[in-house]
């Protein structure tokens, strides 16, 4: 079925004449990219052409996702928000939430055991408020979302980084914070500066070993993981049109490990089978009638150095298989090179487990696919080395696949586990044996994201990133050097067998099938419905106001911590079992910033009181601060807060008393969340006063009182021996921003402008 199909007709009703007055303010042919940007201005028609990487701009998303864990905070944010309905269509998916341990059924019963609490508030917000709500079990949010309600041309937004994977039917679809979210089913515009434009262009086919991972595996190699930042990326040409709609999502869900704000790709006749598939003809009929509207202009992509600012040119045809890791999904190397680089860096090499599945890689075609990597090696006699576990995508993923015996392929390795359609390891909702001993291992899987700690909470495990067929084929040999187009395997009978290409299918040629999909609909009348938060929970807790500014300089601060090196939002707010505290913004601020390197001492968790002398963890040294009204202060590296769009990273430290964060660059989703939260997100005016901050400095604002757009904000740090350093700060704070500092967060103007 279609969902909202209404909406969506009216989104392609006025493309014809949005596109037309989007040429004349920008003079020149448009991308894709740029027609969907123009045609969801909050304003209507463009009466302007808006500098990319410069101008903030306000937009009208169509509609909004949101997933359990940053559901419950944005859902706390908007039940404060007075309003009786949401004002787009919204949807919160119960996806990470359960853990990965046994196999599906127990497991999933565990998770409705042990999280009743937050599903039955999540169903009963969603049933108040005019909400769909998909039932734990139901899928994964994005293989949902792509499934359900992606459409070529729309604009959509989500409280997780990964919601760039619907661009693979041709949306903008862009991760922000639940305050963001707040805004948008508020009824109010969303705010976006207007992104730069990177263009990948496709030539030639992917062949043999190589899939549409490898694409955006050697794309993060090239960008590395802040290359992105503040930029769109658009892919296009030949090769482009020959990727599966799944495909193509897998492409622009790790768009989002190198900072991207989305990617996405022009309408073809993939999105046209994909949506026909799932049930979709009528968008399909709908969006043929505006196709030339629904990708890039063709003197776009013919001269694309003219119109993108940065273009990037991969031949599929030359295109090889790629592992990449660990501990950051940039480090990209082709498989016929693993093994050298391995040796070099004392990596791993054997395997224990092999893990396919998360929202990059669990679709359809991708189960079958590696399945057939699997029959070919039972086939010819070879026994697995490694534990293979799968994550289906989605409920009607799983169920189709089980149907035409993908499913019972894997199970012909006997030490294989289908886990439940949810997100499971890759979100690090996975109890692996033995992972509290903390022993150096590898593990290869087809997530996106692989930093220390991230999938089995053990600091030791070297993560790589790889294509399903890979992560199968790894699976079998039980060695990340494997390289299934060169190298051969011993079967049972000790002969040395070759594994064959991987063969798959890009949709089920019986058609997709589902007894229950997991779908609850919200009442048409919510208004008699309550909203149940017990005052003693430990799992959720309902949001006080943060404190306005009061217009006066910040003054006497304390330097917190001085986080050294990467720190994303892993870092900064950890997830695995803290996910079971994301509606309780106490109970997770214990996990403030407890995986960040103290720079002074290059140690996590431990910074010095200098209320006592002492060192303490993180949270603990916050509150004591907060509790003696001394406000505090965070310093961070390069492309602080990168990963996930969890807003609990910026509403934790704002919680405990931080009034700023102070780094060498931002990503952006933080910088964002940080402002909305009512934080000062400041960058150094030169990087290298980060090494001028020492750790009992003594911090004073010179100028905050005359805080404005464009304008440096000075810092003077007071350093124990009485000398001083004084540090520039730039911002990027625009007006209304600054409004929401003032008011002490986005929320409380939005509560403030609803009273009045």
């Amino acid at each position: 079925m279609t969902f909202d199909i209404d909406m969506i007709k009216k989104v392609y009703a006025r493309y014809p004449e949005r596109i037309e007055a989007a040429r004349k303010a920008v003079g020149k042919p448009l991308t894709l990219s740029e027609k969907i940007l123009y045609s969801h201005l909050w304003e209507g028609k463009a009466k302007q052409s808006y500098e990319r990487g410069n101008s903030y701009v306000d937009f009208a998303p169509d509609r909004v996702a949101m997933q359990d864990a940053t559901a419950q905070m944005a859902l706390l944010q908007f039940m404060q928000a007075g309003k009786a309905k949401v004002a787009v269509p919204s949807t919160v998916h119960a996806d990470h939430l359960i853990q990965a341990k046994v196999g599906a059924e127990k497991d999933l019963q565990v998770a409705l055991n042990k999280n009743s609490e937050v599903f039955n508030f999540l169903s009963s917000v969603c049933d108040k408020y005019g909400i769909g709500f998909w039932k734990p079990g139901a899928g994964i949010i994005h293989q949902v979302v792509l499934e359900n309600y992606a459409f070529p041309g729309g604009m959509m937004i989500g409280t997780d980084s990964h919601t760039v994977n619907a661009g693979g039917l041709g949306m903008v679809a862009i991760g922000v914070g639940g305050a963001d979210a707040v805004d948008v089913m508020s009824g109010m515009a969303w705010e976006l500066k207007m992104p730069k434009l990177i263009g990948v262009k496709l030539t030639g086919k992917l062949n043999g070993w190589t899939a549409p991972k490898d694409i955006i595996l050697k794309v993060s190699g090239i960008l590395t993981v802040k290359g992105g930042t503040g930029c769109i990326i658009e892919y296009f040409g030949e090769g482009a049109q020959s990727i599966s709609a799944t495909g193509k999502g897998t492409i622009c869900n790790m768009g989002a490990e190198v900072g991207a704000t989305t990617s996405t790709f022009g309408y073809d006749d993939s999105m046209r089978r994909y949506l026909a598939a799932t049930g979709r003809q009528d968008i399909v009929d709908e969006a043929d009638k505006i196709a030339e509207h629904l990708t890039g202009d063709a003197e776009v992509y013919a001269n694309p150095e003219q119109y993108f600012d940065q273009v990037i040119e991969i031949d599929l045809n030359a295109l090889t298989p790629h592992l990449n890791g660990p501990f950051t999904p940039d480090l990209a190397t082709p498989v016929a090179e693993f093994h050298d680089k391995a040796v070099a860096n004392g990596w791993p090499i054997e395997v224990e487990w092999a893990l396919i599945g998360s929202c990059t890689n669990s679709s359809y075609e991708d189960l079958s696919r590696a399945a057939s990597i699997v029959e070919d090696a039972f086939a010819k006699g070879v026994k697995p080395k490694a534990i293979l576990g799968i994550n289906p995508g989605s409920e009607q993923v799983k169920f189709t696949a089980e149907r035409d015996g993908f499913l019972d392929s894997f199970r012909k390795f006997e030490s294989a586990r289908i886990f439940t359609n949810a997100c499971g390891p890759c979100i690090g909702q996975w109890d692996r044996e033995g992972a509290d001993k903390e022993e150096k291992n590898s593990i290869i899987h087809s997530f996106n994201r692989n930093f220390a700690k991230r999938a089995d909470g053990n600091p030791n495990t070297h993560a790589f990133v790889a294509s399903p067929e890979m992560v199968a084929a790894v699976a079998i040999a039980g060695r990340l050097d494997f390289n299934p187009i060169t190298d051969t395997l011993t079967n049972e009978k000790g002969e040395a067998v070759k594994l064959s290409e991987p063969v798959g299918l890009e949709l089920p040629p019986k058609g997709f099938d589902v007894d229950d999909n997991g779908y609850q609909a919200p009442s048409e009348d919510g208004s008699n419905v309550e909203v149940i938060v017990s005052p003693t929970s430990d799992r959720l807790q309902i949001l006080e106001e943060f404190p306005a500014w009061d217009g006066q300089n910040i003054t006497g601060a304390k330097v917190l911590i001085k986080a050294f090196g990467k720190c994303t939002t892993d870092h900064i707010s950890m997830a695995g079992p803290w996910l079971k505290y994301r509606g309780h913004l106490d109970n997770i601020s214990n996990n403030m910033l407890i995986g960040a390197v103290n720079a002074y001492n290059m140690e996590t968790n431990k910074v010095k009181n200098e209320i006592t002398g002492e060192y303490g963890e993180v949270p603990a040294v916050a509150r004591a601060y907060k509790a003696a009204k001394i406000p505090t202060i965070v310093v961070g590296d390069e492309n602080y807060g990168e990963g996930s769009s969890r807003e609990h990273a910026a509403m934790e430290p704002r919680h405990l008393g931080v009034k700023a964060v102070l780094v060498k660059s931002f990503a952006r989703i933080h910088e964002t969340n940080l402002k909305k939260q009512g934080m000062l997100g400041l960058t150094f005016a030169d990087k290298a006063d980060y090494d001028k901050i020492q750790e009992d400095d003594t911090v004073n604002f010179l100028d905050l009182d005359q805080f404005a757009p464009g304008k440096q904000i000075t810092l003077e740090f007071v350093h124990a021996d009485g000398t001083k350093d004084i540090v520039k700060t730039n911002h990027t704070y625009n007006e209304p921003q600054i409004e929401w500092f003032k008011a002490g967060s986005a929320l409380n103007l939005i509560k403030q402008m609803e009273a009045n």
